[in-house]
């Protein structure tokens, strides 16, 4: 009796086998709900809700996270709020009466004493250019994090490849390739079909810090 085609090698059916990109496509949807924002406003909320599964057979590595381009923001909004701030509190902008022009007959105008500052407009400034500096550090962490991400997987299309050809059993739990170039048939667990994959797109060393995870079994 011949084999049926794309059959689990593990339990030899195929009623449950079903393609790993079809597979993973189906674990990602798109939720939209209604939410109250913090002034309690109704507005719609898109959130893309992925299953275990389909992360486990991501043919790429997640991409980090940029919670740190976040703070950047904030940063930034603290140092113009803190610039507005010593701008229309007169601190910084003043004319300085040391400074006035000559007076008739070429005679220079007495100095007038200039009022000290009083300490919270002093430290406005500083906080201004800390956070600015702090705004400055985070989007460049952020925009090398990216970098490095993109160059990382620039070969994620042979990957990808590879990852087309996979098949995957719902019964057994494990995956297996058809028709693929130098892989035979042998059942490989989630993680081991995540090495395989990530090492032809040149990332393999990513999988051992980004372990798949097997729904059934965690």
């Amino acid at each position: 009796m011949s084999r049926t085609r794309n059959a689990c090698p593990g339990c030899d059916r195929d009623d449950l086998v079903q393609a790993v990109p079809a597979v993973y496509l189906a674990g990602r949807d798109a939720v939209t709900s209604r939410e109250r924002n913090r002034d309690g406003d109704l507005r719609t909320v898109t959130r893309t809700v992925t299953t275990g599964l389909s992360d486990a057979l991501a043919p790429v590595p997640a991409p980090p996270t940029y919670g740190i381009g976040c703070l950047g923001v904030l940063a930034g909004a603290v140092s113009v709020g803190t610039f507005l701030g010593g701008v229309l509190a007169g601190k910084w902008f003043r004319d300085d009466p040391a400074h006035e022009p000559p007076g008739l007959g070429g005679w220079q105008l007495p100095p007038q004493d200039v009022p000290a500052d009083p300490p919270a407009y002093a430290f406005l400034g500083w906080i201004s250019a800390l956070a600015f500096a702090a705004a400055v550090v985070a989007f460049a962490v952020a925009a090398r994090r990216r970098a490095a991400f993109t160059r990382v997987t620039r070969r994620r299309h042979r990957a990808e490849e590879l990852w087309s050809h996979g098949w995957y059993c719902h019964r057994c739990g494990t995956v297996h390739f058809e028709d693929a170039p130098g892989e035979d048939r042998t059942p490989l667990t989630l993680q081991r079909f995540r090495e395989k994959v990530w090492e032809h797109g040149g990332y393999g060393d990513l999988a051992a810090e980004q372990r798949a995870v097997d729904p059934a079994r965690s």
